[in-house]
Parts: C-alpha cells; sequence; structure tokens
C-alpha cells in the first residue's frame, strides 16, 4: 500500500508542476517571420495568437495572394514553434512520458 501512496503522492505534485507549467506558459512568447521580415506574427504557449505586424512595403492591392500566403506562413511556424516550446517545457515536468490528452 505504501507504494500506491508514493505514486498517488508523485502523481499530485507532477499535476501541481504542470499547472503552473501551462500557467507560465502563457507568459511566453515566440515569434516567426516570413517573407524575410515583411510579416511577423508572435504567439504565446497556449497557441494564442498575440500578435501580426505586417511590413506596408509588401501591401500591394493587385497581389493579396502573396500577402495572404506570408501571413499564413508566418502563423503556422509561430504556431509550429510554440508547440515545440510546450512539448519540451512539458516533457521535462513529465520525466518524457507521453501522457495522452496532456498537450
Amino acid at each position: 500500500m505504501s507504494n500506491i501512496g508514493n505514486l498517488m503522492k508523485q502523481a499530485q505534485q507532477m499535476q501541481a508542476k504542470m499547472a503552473m507549467l501551462q500557467n507560465e506558459l502563457g507568459d511566453r512568447e515566440v515569434e516567426a517571420s516570413a517573407g524575410g521580415g515583411m510579416v511577423k506574427v508572435k504567439v504565446n504557449g497556449k497557441q494564442e495568437l498575440l500578435s501580426v505586424s505586417i511590413n506596408k512595403e509588401c501591401v500591394d492591392p493587385e497581389d493579396v495572394a502573396t500577402l495572404e500566403e506570408l501571413v499564413f506562413t508566418a502563423v503556422n511556424q509561430a504556431m509550429k514553434q510554440s508547440q515545440d516550446m510546450v512539448s519540451q517545457a512539458m516533457s521535462k515536468v513529465t520525466g518524457g512520458l507521453n501522457i495522452p490528452g496532456l498537450f
């Protein structure tokens, strides 16, 4: 029975650490850009889009498709960086265990 008690205690400690980390990840930001920095986006560790910055030089009313592609690319890169950041941080807390449904 002592082993089960220790296991439960460890699980509670891990859960508390994960809750703290999730709050902390909301404050962490990543930035990605496309088009040589013409479009920049920031995303936090909760995969929330925080900002989009578009250089006025890449705004061409005759070529909206290029601007759309730059925004699309920058957002996807930032989201991937944010997901990688979360995965790395969580694996430190979980000791590398892959817990389904966690993130």
